[in-house]
This record gives structure tokens, sequence and C-alpha cells, in this order.
């Protein structure tokens, strides 16, 4: 079986973390998780502390194992969910869109693991400083808010950066992926696109559908003008935002063509106004399975090819 330091750090089984997906990632899915072996991560997104805590309810609930909540710290009740968390004494909190630094004593008393989310060196270099317990290194192959570069560049940079334990997350569905990550140096891995099929995850059955009938050209990157490059399925919805972000559209008029979107997707399964966030392996995601199987079945695909290694050098 594959362990590595941060299943020691986190009390954890499996060296796989579900990514904190806004408008998904909720308490059951956490828990399933969780409970599969993995790190279940609440997405905080842009609600309120009190979903969070009945999140965090949910998922305490349903399993005794260990889980995180994800802060998108650029939220307006980001100061809110960053008391829950306290108060809660969640196990793992991940962040993005932001820095946590005013947040830093208050978890640490608590005895939370921040583990930030860093798409550059230099965010790596700043979240050591700040004391992260590790680092989530996500290249822009996955879906949601994307950097510029991709996993294979990004996480061996990243490692050479930090004594911090690594976490690769980006283009990541399967063991072959999970090897790959770990050659790279990192210790661990984050998924999220591939849990999008999980029988626990609560997304419209039209966003499922559009996940398993995913082709290895199905997604697309919008929003860079604007600063916020985002990627999600190629669909009607995304195919006219672009037309409207290279086609003059004023930018208060664009942030209000996306505004909802997502809840659109995720909630209502609406083909024409949803934006339905994925990464580039959706292609990659062929069935419906409970989260504990897609963990194991990475995870008992990962270790012969890591077994292999030996045999390729003389």
């Amino acid at each position: 079986m594959i362990k590595s330091e941060i299943c020691e750090m986190l009390g954890i089984k499996y060296p796989v973390f579900q990514g904190g997906m806004a408008w998904i990632a909720d308490g059951k899915l956490a828990a399933a998780v969780s409970e599969g072996g993995g790190l279940g991560i609440i997405a905080a997104g842009n609600a309120p502390g009190e979903y969070v805590l009945e999140q965090i309810k949910i998922a305490r609930s349903l399993t005794d194992k260990p889980i995180g909540v994800n802060i998108m710290l650029m939220s307006p009740f980001a100061d809110d969910v960053a008391k829950v968390v306290a108060d809660e004494k969640i196990e793992v909190v991940t962040t993005g869109a932001g820095n946590p630094s005013k947040y830093m004593k208050d978890w640490k008393e608590a005895g939370i693991k921040v583990i930030p989310v860093v798409a550059s060196v230099a965010m790596a270099k700043l979240m050591t400083r700040l004391g992260a317990s590790a680092l989530i290194a996500e290249g822009g192959e996955s879906g949601g808010h994307v950097g510029e570069l991709t996993t294979i560049v990004l996480v061996p940079q990243i490692c050479d950066a930090t004594t911090l334990p690594v976490i690769a997350a980006g283009g990541i569905a399967d063991g072959r992926g999970v090897a790959a990550a770990f050659m790279l140096g990192a210790c661990g891995v984050q998924l999220g696109t591939r849990f999008l099929s999980a029988f626990e995850c609560t997304i419209h059955p039209n966003y499922k559908e559009k996940i398993l009938k995913a082709n290895d050209l199905c997604t697309m990157v919008t929003g860079k003008r604007l600063g916020h490059p985002v990627r999600s399925l190629r669909t009607q919805f995304a195919r006219e935002y672009s037309k409207a972000e290279y086609g003059g559209m004023p930018d208060d008029e664009l942030e209000a063509l996306a505004t909802g979107a997502l809840r659109l997707a995720v909630k209502e399964g609406d083909n024409e106004k949803g934006c339905f966030l994925a990464g580039q392996i959706a292609a990659m995601v062929k069935k419906e399975q409970p989260a504990a199987e897609i963990i194991k079945e990475i995870m008992d695909e990962a270790e012969p090819i890591l077994k292999r290694g030996p045999s390729w050098v003389e």
C-alpha cells in the first residue's frame, strides 16, 4: 500500500485529497471520501459561515475520519468561515484566491493544518514563510480557476522551492497520474473532476452525464481578459462567453454574464446558461462509482507502476 508523510501528518490512509469544488463539494461527498481513506474537503465558496457549519455537521455525522474545508479568501464571508473552522477545530483548511496570513494564528491555535493551493513558485515561498503545513501545487489542467503552468512543470519547481510536503493537483485521473506525481516530487494528489462521477456527488444528472460523455478536447479556458481564467466544459455558455469576452463587451456586463452560471450548472443542469467546470481529464472519467472505490482503484493502479521503477535502471 502506498503511504507518505502526508498520511502520517493528517491521519489518513491514502495520500488522496478531494478538491474543494464550489457548489459541489458538500458534507456528504467529503464524508464519503474521508471514509474511503482520503481527505474529503468541504468547499466554502462564496457561502456564509452558517452553510459551512451545516456541512461540517453533516460530514461529522457520517464519518469520524479527518475532514477539511476549502476557503476562497476573496469571498465576502471569508472572515465568518475562518472563525467557523477554528471554532469547530476542523482538521485541515485548504485556501485559495488570497493570502491567509491574518487567520493563521487562530487556525494554528485550533490545531488546524493549513494547506494553501498555489500556482506559482512565488506563492509557494510566501505560504512556506507564513507557516503552512503543506502545499497543493495545482496545474492549469484542473477545472475551475487556473494558473499558467501545467502540473508537470509546476510540481517539481514547487518541490524545489519549499521543504514542505507537496500535493500535486490538475490532470490526475488514475494511477498513472498518481505515479507521475510522486516521480515529480509530490507526496500526495488532489482530484476534483474524477470525483464528479462519485455516487455521493450531488451535482445535477446533466452535469454528470456531460462528464461521462466528455472527449479529449472537451474543455476550454475563459475569463482571461478579466484576470480570472476558468476551465470548463466546452458548452454553449462557454462558447458564447468567449465570443463576448473578445468581442468588446464591457467588463461589468461580462462579469454579470458569468454570475450564477456555476450554480445553474450544478443545481439545475442548465445546458444553455450553466458553466460546467471540469478539468482536462474529464475524458478519462468513464463510470459512476462510490468515492471509496475511486480512491482504492487509483491507488491499486499506482502501486505496481511505482514498484516497476527499479526495473528501469541497470
